[in-house]
């Protein structure tokens, strides 16, 4: 198992985001080798403005391994995670994140911010940018494109 394996995973949750017409963002957390957790964004549907796909990854897995300290984990995500879920990767002590895309209007790790790498903080994250960045992009860019040919 590597990058683009979990990458493909983390895809495959933007894809369910996708299909609930929510912003098709999806995230998988692995200890080890193993997938602890993956879910994708929940927004619009449970009309909860912190349902970012990293978030519930992050809840879901500190449910399961009855901890909150998530240190050993990877992070995968699809899109550049925004300043909240940049801060709940530092709060939660993951290891290493590892996403698709930029995001280059809200980008909390290399874009806009530097959350995860800031020294001024307790924790600091290994960053791994640009896996399957063209799928991860994609999915967007035709998520966007569909939306505003229904308005």
């Amino acid at each position: 198992m590597d990058d683009n394996y979990y990458m493909g995973l983390a895809l495959a949750e933007a894809r369910k985001a996708y299909d609930l017409g929510e912003v098709p963002i999806g995230a998988v957390l692995v200890l080890g080798d193993e997938v602890v957790s993956a879910a994708h964004n929940m927004r619009e549907t449970w009309n909860d403005a912190t349902a970012h796909a990293e978030v519930l990854v992050i809840r879901d897995a500190c449910q399961k391994l009855d901890r909150w300290r998530l240190t050993g984990a990877t992070l995968y995500v699809t899109i550049e995670p925004c300043p909240m879920c940049a801060g709940a990767l530092v709060m939660s002590r993951i290891d290493r994140l590892v996403y698709g895309s930029s995001d280059y209007k809200a980008g909390a790790v290399e874009s806009v911010f530097n959350i995860v790498q800031n020294d001024a903080l307790n924790h600091s994250l290994e960053v791994t940018s640009g896996i399957r960045a063209d799928e991860c992009s994609g999915i967007m860019k035709e998520f966007f494109r569909e939306r505003r040919k229904r308005t």
